[in-house]
């Protein structure tokens, strides 16, 4: 039996399998609300059957979008744009649905990666200010940010549980809060982004502070029955002065310990200078690490440069981490399951629309 097509569980939320689409931004959204684009991406995305659908990094306020066509959950608008969307997979997929809740801090007010990417000029017409753990710039030449005030810290917190229960009202499944890649739960995290020194600072304890109060506060909003989990960056690569494995393992076991679903590891995009090994499952050693410290206590997901079927089957049977991420390649091949599935002899979820569709001598493919 395959091991990547074996279920499994992220706290309440069953799993047909460990495949799982990561969130990746789109840029596609006006002024934060879902449109046709995201249902027909999403809508094909749902036919790919793969266990868990994230959506995209959704700014849980206006100031946190990474581009000024980020998708938002900040009022009752966006969640009615959002509706569709979701309505529509509903109908045609049993595929459970998570979304990413996000804040971009200091990296928002940027242009879309095909625009070239980067912060926008403080004089730009399209700019806003942005805010971070304190008033340092992600690059030299970016416009500063303002330090987060104590009533920032609040009210931003409170903008996570704002939008979870818009999240909860949509019936998703499950939520991914974004501690990851450099945006403002991560630049709190960080000592190289954190130079703080009130209680938000200094401290390792002090600079998880507001990733687990964000975290605790969404998890005490929402029903027992919705899965919540977080996404981190397990190091900055700028050993010896930033975030590395050995505080994301600490962090790791705080989250578990206040009933954290799953986590979602990846790595970097805090600081320009990082030195990132760039490789086929590089990140994969992160996620093990963080595995085996965390004793079977929340499942972990792997991400980045996993592709190919056979290495995504080696990395969950050799337990190396509990479920994949299949991201880019994803986006290449959106039935990337049905070939895995074909590859490792399993069989995988399809609507009865494309059942004729199974590749010669592999007739038990599809299940319906």
């Amino acid at each position: 039996m395959s091991a990547l097509f074996s279920p499994i569980a992220f706290g309440p939320l069953q799993l047909a399998n460990r495949i799982v689409i990561p969130p990746m931004c789109m840029y596609s959204a006006q002024d934060g609300l879902a449109n046709d684009f995201h249902v027909m991406h999403y809508g094909n995305l749902s036919q790919s059957g793969a266990g868990l659908l994230v959506l995209e990094a959704t700014a849980v306020e206006a100031r946190g979008r990474i581009s000024a066509h980020d998708l938002g959950l900040w009022s009752d608008a966006h969640t009615d744009a959002l509706r569709p969307v979701v309505h529509h997979m509903r109908r045609f997929s049993p595929m459970p649905v998570c979304i990413q809740l996000a804040h971009a801090g200091r990296k928002a007010s940027c242009r879309r990666p095909w625009e070239g990417g980067g912060a926008l000029p403080a004089d730009d017409a399209q700019a806003w200010p942005t805010v971070s753990a304190s008033a340092i710039p992600f690059a030299p030449t970016d416009p500063q940010p303002q330090a987060a005030s104590l009533q920032d810290i609040a009210e931003i917190t409170q903008a996570f549980v704002d939008a979870a229960l818009r999240a909860r009202q949509l019936g998703l499944d499950a939520i991914e809060i974004h501690a990851a890649h450099g945006y403002l739960l991560h630049q709190f995290l960080s000592p190289l982004s954190n130079q703080r020194t009130d209680q938000y600072g200094g401290s390792l304890d002090n600079r998880m502070r507001l990733t687990l109060e964000v975290f605790e506060a969404v998890r005490t909003a929402v029903d027992a029955s919705m899965a919540v989990g977080v996404r981190i960056s397990a190091t900055d690569w700028m050993e010896p002065a930033g975030w590395d494995l050995a505080q994301s393992q600490h962090l790791a076991q705080e989250l578990a310990a206040r009933g954290c679903d799953f986590l979602h590891v990846s790595s970097a995009a805090l600081h320009p200078d990082q030195k990132i090994p760039v490789g086929p499952g590089y990140q994969v050693p992160l996620a093990e690490a963080l595995k085996d410290r965390l004793e079977g206590r929340m499942p972990v997901i792997a991400v980045g440069l996993i592709t190919d079927p056979q290495q995504a089957e080696h990395i969950v049977q050799t337990g190396q981490a509990d479920a994949v991420g299949i991201a880019r390649a994803m986006l290449y091949q959106p039935r990337w399951p049905w070939e895995a599935a074909r590859q490792l002899g399993a069989t995988v979820h399809a609507a009865p629309q494309y059942l004729r569709c199974q590749p010669h001598g592999a007739k038990k493919l599809f299940q319906a």
